[in-house]
């Protein structure tokens, strides 16, 4: 019997990240290829997570790279059509919520495409977010909801949706049981910029609220240049554009700005942190798996449970409140699970068999 075809698309860091785990699931029982959009270009960002997560190289790569939203969207559109009326697959496989996510999902409904959304059902509830909007039109197109979390479940229930969703965990986790020891083996990051368990912050920012806002970009600079910690802080391609285009300062005695790094170096990063600060929904979730405590740069989570539970602080872009929060206390609850086991890749493959 023919094997059903599977079209995975991705093209950002932490759709690589979902997708190494179930893409090994997937081809023990399906033809899958792989399109990778190319939103994620720089080398550290893309071609090396490929390589440490050990994820087939790309059938397509679109290289579509930066842009207004707008520009980057169509630009995935056009092309991921051409590659869907070619290869004629039974389902496509989408992730997150970026833009390489909606495209996906798009071009894949218009030509009567099955869509599987994995990591669906988030809901910041700030309409300013492009993500926000991603994640809403992917979920109300896709036939499959792979959601992570109850709170997930409750906001497709709210948008009549829960006929099609499926409470499978965080694949973020899987992929993280899998690589968290290859990390420790391998990542010499820390003993290369000479810092020791609990004497230094990780912190990253991306999202355009606060790298495109001079006044929020400037606020979180002069916060982490006040800590009392030195601050390992990768730099994001787009925040390394911003900060030169704002000409802003921060201390150089206190921040530490590297290049991007790859998946098994921001583990080490994070699990060796005294706390980490950060704008990304994904990082909030690794070092909560870490047992690591978030201030989130950003005044909402999609990860709800986190912030219910203390485990992470909205602090925003106040100068004020990154300090204190991060040098602070944080009251929390035991550490619970509940994103699952760590078997999301397993769960979506139980329904991908039924539905296939």
């Amino acid at each position: 019997m023919k094997k059903k075809k599977i079209i995975s698309v991705i093209g950002a860091r932490p759709q690589f990240i979902k997708a190494a785990p179930l893409t090994r699931k997937l081809r023990q029982v399906y033809t899958e290829k792989i399109i990778h959009t190319g939103q994620h270009y720089d080398r550290n960002m893309s071609d090396l997570f490929f390589k440490e997560l050990k994820i087939p190289r790309p059938d397509y790569n679109l290289g579509v790279g930066s842009g207004t939203h707008g520009e980057q969207t169509g630009k995935m559109l056009i092309q991921i059509e051409g590659i869907l009326l070619k290869e004629k697959p039974d389902l496509v496989i989408i992730y997150g919520d970026t833009n390489s996510t909606v495209a996906g999902a798009l071009a894949a409904v218009k030509l009567h495409i099955s869509v599987a959304h994995v990591e669906a059902g988030l809901r910041s509830h700030n309409r300013k977010m492009p993500e926000e909007h991603n994640r809403i039109v992917s979920d109300h197109v896709s036939d499959l909801l792979f959601v992570p979390s109850r709170i997930g479940m409750d906001n497709l229930k709210r948008e009549g949706l829960s006929d099609k969703a499926y409470l499978v965990g965080d694949i973020m986790y899987d992929a993280l049981l899998e690589n968290i020891k290859i990390a420790g083996k391998r990542s010499q990051i820390c003993r290369d910029h000479d810092v020791c368990i609990n004497d230094y912050y990780l912190a990253t920012v991306h999202r355009p609220a606060n790298t495109d806002n001079a006044k929020n970009l400037k606020n979180i600079l002069q916060a982490l240049s006040s800590l009392d910690l030195k601050v390992i802080f990768p730099v994001h391609p787009r925040t390394k554009k911003f900060i030169k285009h704002h000409n802003l300062k921060w201390n150089t005695d206190k921040i530490l700005m590297i290049d991007p790094i790859g998946y098994l170096d921001i583990l080490n990063l994070t699990l060796h942190a005294r706390r980490v600060l950060t704008d990304s929904g994904g990082l909030q979730k690794e070092a909560f798996y870490l047992k690591k405590e978030v201030v989130v740069l950003r005044e909402e989570s999609e990860w709800k449970e986190l912030v219910q539970y203390g485990w992470t602080r909205l602090a925003g872009a106040d100068r004020s409140k990154i300090v204190k929060f991060t040098v602070g206390n944080f009251k929390k609850k035991p550490f619970f699970y509940p994103y699952g086991k760590g078997d999301t890749s397993e769960k979506i493959i139980q329904v991908l068999r039924k539905f296939l």
